[in-house]
């Protein structure tokens, strides 16, 4: 079955090139103009991956990408016209996955969505076959995607999820923000790695008990970062 996306594109003329280029590679697209329609519609669950203008009509982007992830677990890409990195913060910091930058590449655009659906698709299919971990307090069922901390439980999205199963896995061990980029984004020179330090305050956000003094998720200053059991 082909995978759909949803776009969710004010620029009739952008929207155009996206929808005709996904298809291209194979995948079913459907196209909303309005901010408020763009939210009902990616609610429906019908959908494999969004990509998702920032500035739109009705609603926008982060408020879009906030409230969508509170429901659904699929990749969501962030388009912006602004170059500016407070912009890509707010939208990874409300679970955005990656962003894309206008005017763009149509096929860096195909790219970056199967690595991003291949990437969802390994490490989901990774974590059926885990087992459940426990440490420090936080358990980790990859089977079931739940977390739960100091016997709470916790709502993180896919990457967060991702990227503390990962560090759990090999607790102790230093990994560089490129090869946490790597091996959860499943990309290389197409992202940008300052998503990795977002990412990671918003874990820090969710386990640690005092985040400014983090206990477990620590940065080892001028190598990357580690769980420390």
């Amino acid at each position: 079955m082909k995978k759909k996306i949803l776009i969710v594109e004010d620029d009739d003329d952008i929207a155009s090139i996206e929808r005709d280029y996904l298809e291209v590679g194979g995948y079913e697209v459907k196209v909303e103009e309005n901010g408020t329609a763009g939210l009902t519609e990616a609610l429906t669950g019908e959908y494999d991956l969004i990509l998702l203008d920032i500035m739109l009509p009705g609603m926008d982007g982060f408020q879009i990408v906030r409230k969508l992830r509170d429901k659904i677990d699929i990749p969501i890409m962030m388009v912006t016209a602004r170059r500016s990195d407070i912009d890509k913060i707010r939208g990874l910091g409300f679970g955005a996955d990656d962003y894309i930058e206008k005017p763009f590449s149509p096929g860096v655009l195909v790219a970056r969505v199967k690595s991003q659906l291949a990437q969802y698709e390994r490490l989901k299919g990774i974590g059926e076959r885990r087992k459940k971990i426990s440490i420090g307090g936080i358990t980790l069922e990859p089977d079931t995607h739940r977390i739960f901390v100091r016997g709470m439980e916790k709502v993180l999205p896919n990457k967060e999820f991702q990227l503390l199963e990962f560090l759990m896995v090999h607790a102790d061990v230093v990994f560089s923000r490129e090869s946490l980029y790597t091996r959860i984004w499943g990309m290389d020179s197409l992202g940008n790695t300052s998503t990795v330090p977002v990412h990671i305050n918003r874990l820090r956000e969710a386990v640690e008990e005092d985040p400014s003094n983090p206990k477990h998720i620590l940065t080892i200053w001028g190598v990357g970062y580690k769980f420390k059991p």
